[in-house]
């Protein structure tokens, strides 16, 4: 199979980590996109041009990370994100939604700095930084959860890459105020599949 990613899309390292933590990096070939350039070759892979995208080995393209993440997890017949079961399957879809909110306004401030000045609309970068400090106050309540504390699941996956995207955006401070979180992101950031999908840091 083959992984379109960038290193930059937080998105993109969800579905890498979920490799790693399956143990399918020897199955799932990463391949650099060129994205959001003019008459891009990945465009011919991709239309949509969005990333990540994984073709599988019957040349069938998928696009959005929870879903390729879900394949994957399934492709071996042995899921290890599957949804709890009972009411907690609710519990836990709510957790990820809320880091997938996170997730989707922080991506949305990334890619409005990474403009030319000129085009960058203060307005977004405003609402966004506004936004990320909202969430960040909610998730030092909710990080406390037991299913934020037990065994690996997508919801926490999706949360650390929010959180890390501290690394890529210098103005997202997230961590003062919130030292339970802190915590949290701290003794994710050591597990390996996490550390070695790390994207550049911008100063």
């Amino acid at each position: 199979m083959k992984l379109y990613i960038t290193t930059t899309s937080p998105f993109a390292r969800m579905v890498r980590i979920v490799i790693l933590e399956k143990g399918l990096d020897s199955r799932v070939e990463i391949i650099p996109a060129q994205t959001r350039t003019a008459n891009s070759l990945y465009y011919q892979v991709n239309p949509s041009g969005r990333v990540p995208y994984l073709v599988r080995d019957d040349g069938v393209g998928l696009e959005e990370s929870a879903l390729i993440c879900s394949y994957l997890d399934q492709i071996d017949g042995k899921p290890a994100f599957d949804l709890p079961q009972g009411e907690e399957a609710w519990e836990a879809r709510r957790l990820e939604a809320l880091a997938r909110s996170m997730l989707d306004g922080l991506a949305v401030w990334l890619r409005e700095i990474a403009r030319p000045p000129n085009e960058q609309s203060p307005t977004v970068i405003r609402h966004e930084t506004a936004r990320a400090s909202r969430m960040a106050d909610l998730w030092e309540n909710e990080i406390d959860h037991p299913l934020m504390r037990g065994v690996l699941s997508l919801g926490q996956i999706t949360l650390a890459c929010a959180l890390g995207l501290e690394a890529s955006n210098p103005d997202f401070f997230w961590r003062p105020g919130h030292p339970r979180l802190c915590a949290w992101s701290d003794r994710f950031a050591v597990r390996p599949s996490f550390a070695a999908t790390s994207p550049p840091t911008k100063h």
